[in-house]
């Protein structure tokens, strides 16, 4: 099968005009979501922006976040100081291809705006994880949601899909993963607002709140040879997966190598999603103390 108008994601359609003007735009509302209608706090802000402007020539980065609501991306990029309006600078997502490309026009949409269609469900060597990889290989940026899906739960980070482990090993060139977590976006847009549907326009006066970790390294060559020398499970069920060259990694060295590496990335967000509780509550009771 070819892939979801590939040829709309391309830097050359149309000489990046069509491009240029979704990013905009897009930017425009997140700006505007994120700083107009709703009070939006950052934590290490720079880190982020230092990756995405300046970070060495040729290495990808992966960012990962929970997910919160279906407007987390663009809105979470909208913050003051951002260089959301940059479609160079832009960010690649990977987005649920039975939402964000049901249709032609929306499909040619997403694409122009730099999403890569996923399948749920698909596996991590569908057809568009390859074009991710592509991506990596450019020494692009991309953002993932490796939860899968929306929660609003105030709950732990759940079990993350094999997805992101696999690019990170698979890429040429080892990207910065750097961890997101996030506040609020549920109440800017809940999933049951009005008979268990979204509110046709995002609500206003919530607090979002935004904490960015720090850049997160794997050492995949060490990673790599433990995962082949763990003791084989032969009635595990297998899924026919390529074995990876150069490293050798059979099927049941993937399945160790990328359960190793979600853990690390869904502990580092799980630390990451305490820390913001304990300044939401820090200050909701300053704010409590004030107002008394």
């Amino acid at each position: 099968m070819t892939r979801t108008m590939e040829w709309a994601a391309r830097g050359s359609h149309m000489r990046g005009i069509p491009r240029k003007m979704v990013i905009m735009a897009v930017g425009a509302f997140a700006k505007a979501v994120a700083n107009l209608l709703n009070t939006t706090t950052v934590h290490n802000a720079d880190t982020l922006i230092n990756l995405v402007r300046s970070r060495p020539l040729g290495v990808p980065l992966i960012t990962v976040s929970n997910h919160m609501s279906t407007l987390d991306d663009p809105v979470m990029w909208g913050f003051k100081g951002f260089p959301i309006f940059d479609s160079n600078l832009a960010r690649w997502a990977l987005a649920a291809e039975d939402i964000c490309f049901k249709n032609s026009l929306l499909s040619y949409f997403f694409r122009i705006g730099k999403c890569i269609p996923i399948t749920r469900g698909g596996g991590i060597y569908q057809k568009h994880m390859n074009e991710a990889l592509e991506r990596l290989s450019d020494g692009e940026w991309l953002h993932t949601f490796p939860e899968g899906k929306v929660s609003q739960e105030d709950a732990p980070i759940r079990r993350l899909k094999w997805g992101i482990a696999s690019l990170i090993v698979r890429s040429p060139v080892t990207p910065i993963v750097l961890p997101i977590v996030h506040h609020g976006f549920e109440e800017v847009m809940p999933e049951n607002f009005w008979f268990g549907r979204r509110p046709p326009f995002p609500l206003c006066n919530k607090s979002i709140n935004i904490v960015i970790g720090e850049p997160m390294e794997f050492n995949l060559p060490k990673m790599t040879q433990m995962a082949i020398s763990m003791p084989r499970n032969l009635h595990n069920p297998t899924r026919g997966w390529p074995i990876l060259s150069p490293s050798g990694l059979d099927e049941a060295a993937q399945r160790c190598l990328y359960t190793s590496i979600s853990e690390q990335i869904q502990t580092s967000m799980e630390s990451l999603r305490s820390a913001s509780k304990k300044l939401s509550e820090a200050k909701s009771l300053n704010s409590g103390q004030v107002e008394e």
